[in-house]
């Protein structure tokens, strides 16, 4: 929808892109220490609040008169959001049942896959009559949500915890360490999906709404296996899945960078979909299957992960225009070498 945005407000596309950015970087931000934050104050108080939160920014996105002020409104979403994700996971952690946590993560990722599949579709549907029923849309599910809530809280002491202990517990080497690994994961495979739509443009000469189609794939195919590598994840281990889905990252990266067909490319970025799922899972139950366990893990790992996807695109763009093999070998060689150095051993993992 940022051509019918930018239009809205007389600014260029490119003007109008800084929107996805004024959302990010507070949601990434944020999210560093929203869930000690939502630990001290309750899972369930806070992230019922941070769904208002939410509505409320929308609703301001809705009603802004400038562009100026709709990217303030944005960075609003994206600050409210970061009380919700982290302590949604660390709640989902806290109902699982034991040796069944990767098939509720496996759940939780293929609904995510589904949002993620269905909202660039659904939005440019909206933007056809109105790019604000977007965002109208968005504020009445928060809405939704925020009252359907989440499981009470067990009462563990942590809301009686000093919030720098908190904090500094959430910050520990090992955190930082499998943080940093999904920041990898995900900037060196999801977050390549420009150079992807590059390389399709130049190489094949494919349009534009051809190249949306095949970028989906990626999607729809980690939709339809996440339950699946959910499973997988209690069978082969948490470690071993996220080292797994490296692998095939590597071989899906190489592929779509070098393969001839553009039917090749397009089958090697939907596996791609099944490789993420295996990283994120896998990330994702080592901290919440662990003695590192907390809202506060949970929440530095998300934020280190959509921090890594964020600066992809400044890290490869000029690495791909300079030599397009190279802008696909090294994020390569980066998931084969450095994920495994990073990612740590911790018990239950």
């Amino acid at each position: 929808m940022l051509p019918e945005l930018g239009s809205s407000y007389g600014v260029a596309p490119g003007t109008a892109s800084l929107s996805v950015t004024a959302y990010f970087l507070p949601f990434a931000a944020v999210m560093l220490f929203s869930g000690a934050l939502g630990e001290r104050w309750g899972r369930r108080r806070t992230v019922v609040l941070g769904y208002a939160g939410y509505v409320l920014a929308s609703v301001a996105c809705i009603l802004a008169t400038t562009f100026p002020l709709f990217l303030v409104a944005r960075a609003l979403q994206g600050a409210a959001n970061a009380f919700t994700t982290p302590l949604l996971l660390s709640a989902l952690g806290a109902a699982a049942a034991p040796g069944r946590l990767g098939r509720a993560l496996g759940w939780f990722g293929s609904l995510q896959a589904a949002g993620q599949t269905s909202a660039p579709l659904i939005g440019g549907l909206a933007a056809e009559a109105d790019w604000r029923f977007a965002f109208a849309g968005v504020a009445v599910v928060a809405a939704v949500l925020g009252v359907i809530g989440i499981p009470a809280d067990e009462v563990d002491g942590r809301e009686h915890q000093p919030l720098g202990r908190a904090l500094r517990a959430a910050m520990r080497p090992a955190v930082l360490r499998i943080g940093l690994a999904a920041a990898l994961g995900w900037g060196c495979l999801t977050g390549l999906s420009f150079m992807v739509a590059l390389r399709l443009e130049e190489v094949f000469g494919i349009g534009a709404g051809p190249r949306g189609l095949v970028l989906t794939g990626a999607g729809i195919a980690g939709l339809l296996t996440a339950r699946l590598v959910g499973g997988g994840v209690d069978r082969i281990g948490r470690r071993r899945s996220v080292l797994t889905g490296a692998g095939f990252g590597v071989l899906v990266v190489l592929a779509v960078g070098t393969l001839p067909a553009v039917w090749a490319v397009v089958a090697a970025w939907a596996v791609s979909g099944v490789a993420t799922q295996l990283m994120l899972v896998g990330v994702n139950a080592i901290v919440l299957g662990s003695e590192l366990s907390s809202g506060g893990a949970v929440s530095v790992v998300q934020s280190l992960r959509f921090g890594g996807g964020a600066l992809s695109p400044v890290a490869f763009t000029p690495l791909y225009h300079a030599d397009p093999l190279a802008g696909f070998v090294v994020p390569a060689a980066l998931l084969a070498v450095g994920l495994p150095a990073l990612l740590p051993r911790t018990r239950g993992g």
